[in-house]
């Protein structure tokens, strides 16, 4: 079970949660990026590493026997906030295509560079499947 927290006084969050309280069997990915499953990058685009990206972490989870329902908390690494920003309708559009309507919390931190190079972001991901 996995209940949303927000408190009453504070603005609605639009896209994450504040917080979220779960229990369970946890699970961990590491940092995925936007390859496939033979590490080669498809595309460039934004949006596109991102749908990428959140369709990997689909697939880890997957083998946990969790969904993108379970997942507690994504933490983004972009190389550029303004690229980010400048693709938020399609990063919006890839992010409710693969996960749906279930906002964790979530991070996103601006970095330097990523280890691969042609990444354009990196997502960690915590998913707690309910006992």
């Amino acid at each position: 079970m996995h209940e949303p927290l927000h408190p009453a006084t504070w603005k609605r969050a639009s896209g994450y949660s504040n917080g979220v309280m779960a229990r369970g069997r946890m699970i961990f990915t590491g940092g995925l990026v936007g390859w496939d499953a033979d590490q080669v990058f498809q595309t460039d685009d934004f949006a596109g590493q991102v749908r990428q990206v959140l369709e990997n972490i689909v697939a880890v989870l997957a083998e946990g026997g969790a969904g993108p329902e379970h997942l507690v908390r994504l933490t983004w690494y972009v190389t550029d906030k303004h690229e980010y920003l400048g693709a938020l309708r399609d990063v919006g559009a890839a992010y409710r295509d693969v996960i749906g309507r279930h906002y964790p919390a979530m991070a996103l931190v601006q970095v330097v560079a990523l280890v691969e190079d042609r990444a354009k972001v990196e997502i960690e991901a915590t998913a707690v499947v309910p006992e």
